[in-house]
């Protein structure tokens, strides 16, 4: 959508390509951070940085370095993602009907994932405090 793909949204009225262009890449590259953050909690490389990174490879992790990004991570999903939790039928351009439906579908599962970062994190801390 922010480089004019058209994706179910009319893109008619947004800065495309501009400055939508760029808060829609700039919010998928914070996605996949924390998606890996996410799994970080729950793989080895969470607790020892693997060997082949370099300056900092084999050290351990601070287990605040990761409960306090991982929290305030779960904290942000849940504040961007609950107040959608109706759908998008309001939505400036959302389509309707089957395709409303179908979206929304799709997108329900993102609803769980602040929350449930929110138990890994919890999981961690008590786990490398221990």
């Amino acid at each position: 959508m922010g480089l004019g793909i058209p994706v179910g949204f009319d893109t008619e009225g947004l800065d495309v390509p501009g400055w939508f262009t760029v808060v829609c890449i700039a919010m998928s590259l914070g996605v996949e951070g924390l998606t890996l953050l996410t799994l970080g909690l729950v793989k080895p490389w969470g607790e020892v940085v693997p060997r082949w990174i370099p300056l900092i490879g084999g050290r351990h992790v601070a287990p605040l370095a990761a409960v306090i990004p991982a929290s305030l991570g779960a904290a942000l999903l849940m504040l961007l993602t609950i107040p959608n939790a109706r759908g998008f039928g309001g939505a400036q351009g959302a389509p309707s009907g089957l395709a409303l439906v179908v979206m929304d579908a799709c997108y329900a599962p993102l609803l769980l994932w602040g929350p449930l970062l929110g138990v890994v994190t919890i999981s961690y801390y008590r786990r490398r405090l221990s």
